[in-house]
């Protein structure tokens, strides 16, 4: 009976070292044909995510640092695109369509709507937390109003600033994988492939890309605001 059990262990775990082995051997002829298409869909994912981010980057901190000493216009642009952030990514990117057409310009819109309420959320919440005693130590020090501002309250807020565009950048790269519905390309359209035509390792290459390229950003954007802030820990 024990003999059994071994033997048939062994079947079993000779099974899913084969299954493994096609699984891989799968993975190898996918990159070795189509390698450089690939690569093309990762950069057009990362072209679209950086630009979404970067406009949204402009847009969330010029209307935050705008705003946050005005309690009215502060509640009405928060709300507004609260609202906007509310409505689907897929469902922006249809009404788009009759509008934009189809393509990178109405996928990049619907992924700044995306990105810009935690920037401008957390850029308000930066800049109305700042200490009313470093201000007035550097007006009391002769410092213009921009130069407080710059030397001042930009370096105070930065870090409540930079978590609402490290958390946006890594939406816009999760979400960005819809484009590929209106032909704006990037990773998207592996996914999809694969789920059209049932190649389950299209799937896991398109979406094990979209989850690295995602950590990966947060990594580098953590290190980035490391180097930054070395001033804090010295």
């Amino acid at each position: 009976m024990l003999r059994s059990y071994k033997v048939n262990a062994a079947l079993f775990f000779l099974f899913l070292y084969r299954e493994e082995s096609v699984v891989m051997d799968v993975f190898f002829e996918y990159f070795e044909a189509h390698g450089q298409d690939y690569i093309g869909l990762l950069l057009g994912h990362i072209r679209i995510s950086l630009l979404s981010v970067l406009i949204a980057l402009l847009i969330g901190t010029g209307i935050g640092i705008l705003v946050y000493k005005h309690p009215i216009a502060r509640a009405v642009s928060e709300r507004a695109f609260g609202i906007l952030r509310i409505i689907p990514s897929l469902a922006v990117l249809i009404i788009l369509i009759p509008i934009m057409g189809t393509g990178v310009k109405p996928s990049v819109v619907a992924l700044v709507i995306l990105a810009v309420p935690p920037i401008l959320i957390n850029t308000v919440q930066a800049f109305q937390g700042l200490p009313q005693s470093m201000i007035e130590a550097a007006t009391g020090m002769g410092m213009s109003p921009l130069q407080t501002f710059f030397k001042v309250k930009l370096p105070l807020a930065f870090p409540l600033m930079y978590a609402g565009i490290r958390t946006a950048a890594i939406e816009v790269i999760a979400s960005a994988t819809l484009a590929s519905y209106i032909g704006a390309g990037g990773l998207g359209d592996l996914i999809f492939t694969g789920l059209a035509l049932l190649r389950y390792h299209l799937l896991i290459i398109g979406g094990g890309s979209v989850a690295i390229l995602s950590l990966l950003t947060g990594f580098v954007l953590d290190r980035i605001f490391r180097r930054m802030t070395r001033y804090q820990r010295a």
